[in-house]
This record gives C-alpha cells, structure tokens and sequence, in this order.
C-alpha cells in the first residue's frame, strides 16, 4: 500500500573545493528517511506541502528508492523549484534485466498515485500538483490521470499542474488512446521525446516491435494535442 516519509538530502559543495570533489565522490546524497507511515500516508503528504504548489517526480525502469530520491533533488534544484519537491517512487527491481517484472510493479502502484492525487484534489488551501515522469513512469502517470479524471472530473484535474512525460516507455497506440481520454487536459502535457532513444528500442523489441511513444516522431504526437 501507500506509504509517506520524509527524505532528508545533502547538498553539493558550492565551493571549488566542493566541485573538485563531487567529480570523484558526486554531488548529492542521501541522508536520512524520516517519519515512515503507511496509515493516513496520503494525508501526511498533503500536510507536508503545507499549501504550495508541488513537483512531483516519478521515476522510470531500473531505479532504486536512493537514486529516484537523487534526481528528484536534481531536478527541483536545476530549475530552481520554489514549491515543495515530491517523488512517488513505485517498487522497482532496479535491475536491467527485470523489465517485465517493473512493468507489473509500475501498474500495480497506479491505485496508490490516484489515491495520493485524489487527496491533493480534495485540500482547498493546496496548490497545483507539476508531475515530471520518466521511461516506465510515464506509463503509470498517464494510466493514473486517466482514472482520475473519470473519479474526480475536471474538479481534480485542475490541481494538476504541468506533466512532462520524458522518453515516455508507452506502446504509442496506449499513448494515443490515453491522450484521448484526457480531452482538453491533454493540452497540459509536455513530451520529451527522441526517435534515436537507444533505451526505447531495446523496450520497442521487447514489446514485439511496437513503436514507443517517446520514440514517435513529433509530428505524430503534435497531431494528439500535446506539446513536444
């Protein structure tokens, strides 16, 4: 099920001195985890933001909880954030050869995301949820905004914010049909997409030859109403 903690990061030297040594030893680090729930864990989320707006990060294929905490980190500090940064990170083997195992994990944790949106929707004092997902988490932050709209309506869809779905790892006829089922909110998604991804053709053959929608060219995802 659902659970909420708090992840305690440590920063980067900005000094030269620092820069020096974040070549060997890498810039940011994991600290601590800290006040682990699983009761009212969507709650304790809302509670958490205090009100602001969010950037969600959810994470892709063969990442473990550390290293999904770490981009977040990196993300919220490159583009200089203000809000509170968030990672919904989803039990992935972390391994390269656990691609179908992952898949499973990613659409099984689709409940918990819509749960966790749900009651962010459901707070009047918070702000807008901005979702950045990557590969296989883009799968299940689309297939959870679908769910959501037909749970809550445009009502909870207009908390969400922008979503940027990076090399989105997502059959393009799913992509296509959940993009659909969005209507308007489609408009709110961003692609970042690269028909030369190395990653998505390694997926692309093992779904059977299927074209990922992170690999589709631009034109084609225009056509579907989001930006690229």
């Amino acid at each position: 099920g659902l659970a909420f903690a708090e992840a305690r990061l440590t920063a980067p030297d900005r000094s030269l001195t620092g820069r020096v040594a974040s070549i060997v030893a890498g810039d940011w680090s994991l600290a601590a985890v800290d006040k682990v729930r699983s009761d009212g864990a969507a709650n304790a989320f809302v509670d958490a933001a205090l009100g602001r707006d969010v950037l969600l990060y959810v994470h892709g294929y063969r990442e473990s909880f550390e290293t999904a905490a770490i981009s977040a980190a990196q993300l919220s500090d490159g583009i200089r954030f203000r809000g509170a940064t968030a990672l919904f990170t989803w039990p992935s083997a972390a391994s390269t050869f656990s691609y179908v195992a992952d898949r499973e994990s990613a659409m099984w944790s689709r409940d918990a995301l819509e749960d966790l949106l749900t009651a962010v929707a459901r707070t009047p004092s918070g702000g807008r949820v901005h979702i950045v997902a990557h590969s296989m988490g883009t799968l299940l932050t689309l297939e959870t905004l679908r769910m959501l709209r037909g749970s809550g309506g445009e009502e909870a869809m207009s908390r969400i914010g922008a979503v940027v779905l990076a090399a989105p790892d997502i059959d393009i006829d799913l992509f296509t049909r959940g993009v659909e089922r969005l209507g308007r909110d489609a408009q709110k998604i961003t692609v970042i997409s690269a028909t030369n991804d190395r990653a998505l053709a390694v997926s692309s053959r093992l779904a059977g030859g299927v074209l990922r929608a992170g690999a589709a060219d631009r034109e084609r995802l225009e056509a579907l109403g989001v930006r690229v």
